[in-house]
């Protein structure tokens, strides 16, 4: 099933998951430590209280961050990470949410094709991939990809149960662009 059909196919707590899981993976390009995002996380596993006042808290703390060298260069990855997070819906639940999710989805993996060297696709190439068609796609894209699919399958298979493993695979994607973005920074610099 291709990204596009599992976000349609998504309910409130896997749109929230998908929308938060992305911006986790990119939250090093706004300045934010791993555990800026740990209350919508924690918000993910009961009903939804609580949820516009952690976004609010976060936006603040994440407004003060600044981005890491080597994060900016081309189209603005640090632009397009605002957006995810500008994007948030100040309730779990509604249309708002699976809006959320879709901008989150495009704008991580074109964060992602952007901050590849070997990728020269555009934003079409990235529709592509959302709708299963991922010949040419880049691993860094292609990596990206995978885990937002297994995140929409876990919360969708597991519900609030699968959270802890969510959490996981987008931990494992924040530390693979934290270090893309740093091997970035040196080539700037040498």
């Amino acid at each position: 099933m291709s990204l596009v059909e599992l976000i349609a196919q998504a309910d409130e707590r896997g749109l929230a998951a998908s929308g938060l899981a992305c911006l986790d993976r990119c939250v090093p390009l706004l300045g934010g430590d791993d555990e800026v995002l740990r209350p919508l996380w924690a918000g993910l596993v009961d009903d939804g209280d609580g949820w516009g006042e952690r976004v609010a808290k976060i936006r603040g703390e994440l407004e003060a961050g600044t981005a890491p060298d080597g994060a900016d260069e081309g189209e603005d990855v640090v632009g397009l990470a605002r957006r995810m997070l500008d994007a948030v819906p100040d309730e779990r639940s509604g249309a708002e949410l699976r809006a959320w999710a879709e901008v989150c989805s495009v704008a991580a993996l074109r964060i992602h094709q952007l901050l590849d060297p070997l990728d020269r696709g555009g934003t079409e190439a990235v529709d592509a991939c959302r709708e299963g068609r991922t010949d040419g796609a880049s691993h860094l894209v292609a990596a990206e990809l995978r885990r937002q699919v297994v995140v929409l399958e876990l919360i969708a298979g597991h519900g609030a149960g699968a959270v802890r493993q969510a959490l996981d695979v987008s931990t494992e994607g924040r530390r693979i662009l934290r270090a893309v973005v740093s091997r970035r920074a040196r080539g700037v610099r040498g």
